[in-house]
């Protein structure tokens, strides 16, 4: 499958693939798979989801962000609030319905958030490894002072990656705009079913991290939070994946029981 543009009038152009509802499955909600900070919709859990709804007749969306991928744009020139905009422009374009919004790492924020913004759309979510608020714990917690001080007389600074042989680079926008999108320190008013999958491994993400974002949830007894005692941050083992459909087939369930 090729990937189709979103085009924008003065705004990145969107890199997407989109696999339509079919048969009994079409009137399953479809599923919209929100990647992780620098990654793209080739991974190994976007392709699997893919697969998995195709079997079902099941709509699936996937993208990259804006300076992501196959979009257009620069990395640096993004921010939590910017790719945020881009998930929301695919979700109301590109899906009809009720939609099961699925976020790996920063993608869980957002998901989030995406799920706040259009709650008549956004009807259930699955957060793996979700890293709501990451960008204000980058910057009190793994920052020293000389590089704040970078941060803020250059604009940006380069930190490594245990995932890429290029350093990533943080910019002063990511960490100010991330700021006004915090959500942690505020109820969320959700009323829909949330599964939090979380590896007690993950490096990145604490475990506990999950349940802090299920406590912050108003209606918390609607969310769930699996945590995988061997797992790590993403996730992407045949193990893990078996759990991640299964979670897809049973929230897919519940949505459609409430609609």
């Amino acid at each position: 499958m090729s990937a189709e543009y979103l085009e924008r009038d003065g705004r990145p152009n969107i890199a997407y693939k989109r696999l339509p509802g079919a048969g009994q499955g079409a009137s399953l909600p479809t599923v919209l798979f929100c990647g992780g900070f620098r990654s793209d919709m080739e991974g190994t859990k976007a392709l699997c989801l893919e697969e998995f709804c195709r079997d079902r007749g099941q709509g699936f969306v996937r993208f990259d962000y804006s300076g992501h991928g196959a979009s257009e744009g620069a990395f640096e020139d993004g921010t939590i609030g910017s790719w945020l905009d881009d998930t929301l422009v695919v979700l109301e374009r590109l899906t009809q319905g009720s939609v099961l919004i699925i976020g790996s790492s920063m993608g869980g924020w957002i998901a989030l958030q995406a799920a706040l913004t259009l709650p008549d759309r956004v009807k259930g979510m699955i957060g793996i490894a979700a890293a709501p608020d990451f960008t204000r714990e980058i910057y009190q917690d793994e920052l020293d002072d000389a590089q704040r001080a970078l941060l803020k007389t250059q604009g940006y600074i380069d930190v490594p990656s245990a995932y890429s042989d290029e350093p990533y680079r943080i910019t002063k926008a990511l960490i100010e705009d991330g700021e006004s999108h915090c959500l942690l320190d505020k109820e969320l008013a959700l009323d829909i079913p949330v599964k939090l999958l979380q590896g007690m491994q993950d490096s990145d993400v604490p475990w506990q991290k999950a349940y802090r974002t299920k406590n912050a949830l108003v209606d918390e007894d609607r969310a769930e939070v699996i945590l995988i005692e061997s797992g790590d941050h993403r996730l992407s083992r045949p193990e893990d994946l078996a759990l991640l459909t299964g979670q897809v087939d049973a929230v897919s369930k519940a949505i459609c029981a409430c609609t």
